[in-house]
């Protein structure tokens, strides 16, 4: 997303020529449609953002090849097929790979993590004749892999490092929802259970794991879904300075002149604090498009502005706006509504003495994303937000909605207290808006 988001940008304003080289597909497609290829809801062809076409049309050529050495001296770069390809400006945006933390027979056949297109075509044929899987961390990966296992009628087991599911992301309220609700697909989970080792059959397949704790648990299919890790192993041997990623600037500049790095391989230098990186669609295409338009002639600052993700546990869609910890900090306070039936939550963070908002977490309930930037970016106060929720809901026209149930719950934890809301607001609200509608 990324690296194609720069080439769109750099053709939108120049005339240069462009090529874009990888080692994966022919085509770009969206990697987060992998799962559903796999789950028979998709092809493959319907996961390509553009026509096949589309490329000789804007002038953007596309190689199938592997880059085996980046030599900047000479602004030159070779293949694996050791072909030679010179290039004015160099953009990097190799991704990331699967984390491995040298767990002895990691490397075993039955063994993968998901991130490429290679990695879907060896998980259908590491599953044809599998019937229990285990996944190792609690990542979004993982959970994705867990869909697409539980499809199949693959059994999962997970081994969470964690008290709870996702526990180094989400407060313990929200990791208990989705891990029921992961449970309730079939899902089993060992909290506070590390992989020691992963054992082979006489077939040399990886047939059980063995965890810190001693016990064995037998299995077929072994996902490895701690988290990911910038891919930079073909940097590394050049003169492109290194961190955990591809160290950039703001302007997602390298150390190396007309060299520059974007999407889930850069690491943002941060003068004061830790560096930055941002494995996320989302920051990817932002980053894409500052680039874009620097390398066409317009220098432009990548700024990433409010933080935002999105994800899916199953069928609970999730969104999480500005800054929500996994567990209390000093003067910042949180309001949390759940629904008691369904696996629906929101949780809203403010600052204790000025009441303004600084994150929320939301379940099940979809919300627009300009509509928070503009609360978060305005430092508006938690009874505003509350006052306003209704704008910020994203559900289709006739799904329910929740926000008089989230007011009710927010009055019966403060009723002694001046922050109390009046429901009037909604009524004259939506009063007003059948009045224009009917004119």
């Amino acid at each position: 997303m990324a690296g194609v988001t720069v080439a769109r940008h750099v053709r939108k304003r120049s005339d240069m020529e462009i090529l874009i080289i990888s080692s994966e597909t022919e085509h770009h497609f969206s990697r987060t449609a992998l799962m559903y290829i796999f789950m028979g809801h998709m092809k493959f062809e319907h996961t390509k953002p553009y026509e096949d076409y589309f490329w000789k049309k804007n002038r953007i050529d596309l190689k199938q090849g592997f880059v085996s050495n980046i030599d900047t001296d000479a602004k030159r770069l070779t293949l694996s097929s050791s072909e030679q390809i010179e290039y004015a400006d160099l953009v990097l945006a190799t991704g990331s790979k699967s984390n491995k933390f040298g767990w002895p027979g990691q490397d075993l056949p039955g063994v993968q993590g998901l991130f490429s297109y290679q990695d879907l075509e060896l998980m259908e044929d590491n599953c044809q004749h599998a019937k229990h899987a285990v996944l190792v961390g609690g990542g979004l990966i993982g959970v994705e892999m867990a869909e697409m296992l539980l499809s199949r009628g693959i059994e999962v087991t997970f081994l969470v490092r964690e008290d709870r599911f996702w526990g180094n992301i989400l407060p313990a309220e929200e990791a208990t929802l989705v891990q029921m609700h992961a449970e309730s697909h079939g899902v089993k989970f060992r909290l506070e259970t590390e992989l020691s080792e992963i054992i082979a059959g006489e077939d040399g397949r990886a047939k059980s794991v063995i965890t810190t704790s001693g016990d064995e648990i037998a299995c077929d299919f072994v996902g490895l879904s701690a988290g990911v890790h910038p891919n930079i192993d073909v940097v590394s041997q050049s003169k492109v300075a290194v961190g955990r990623g591809i160290l950039v600037n703001d302007y997602l500049e390298t150390n190396i002149p007309n060299v520059y790095a974007v999407g889930d391989c850069a690491e943002i230098q941060v003068p004061e604090g830790r560096n930055r990186i941002e494995p996320l669609w989302y920051t990817g295409k932002m980053q894409g498009e500052a680039l874009g338009k620097t390398i066409a002639g317009d220098k432009t600052e990548y700024i990433r502005g409010i933080w935002f993700n999105s994800a899916k546990f199953f069928d609970i869609e999730y969104q999480t706006y500005g800054f929500v910890a996994n567990a209390p900090l000093d003067n910042i306070s949180s309001f949390y509504w759940q629904h008691p039936e369904q696996a629906l939550c929101i949780r809203i963070n403010y600052q204790t003495d000025t009441q303004v908002v600084t994150g929320i977490n939301t379940f099940g309930i979809r919300m627009r994303h300009e509509v928070w930037e503009k609360w978060l970016a305005n430092n508006c106060t938690l009874k505003y937000v509350l006052q306003h929720l209704r704008d910020a809901n994203f559900d289709p026209e006739f799904y329910r909605r929740y926000e008089q149930d989230v007011i009710n719950t927010f009055n019966a934890q403060h009723a002694d207290s001046q922050l109390s809301l009046s429901p009037l607001h909604w009524l004259t609200k939506r009063f007003t808006r059948e009045q224009a509608h009917a004119k």
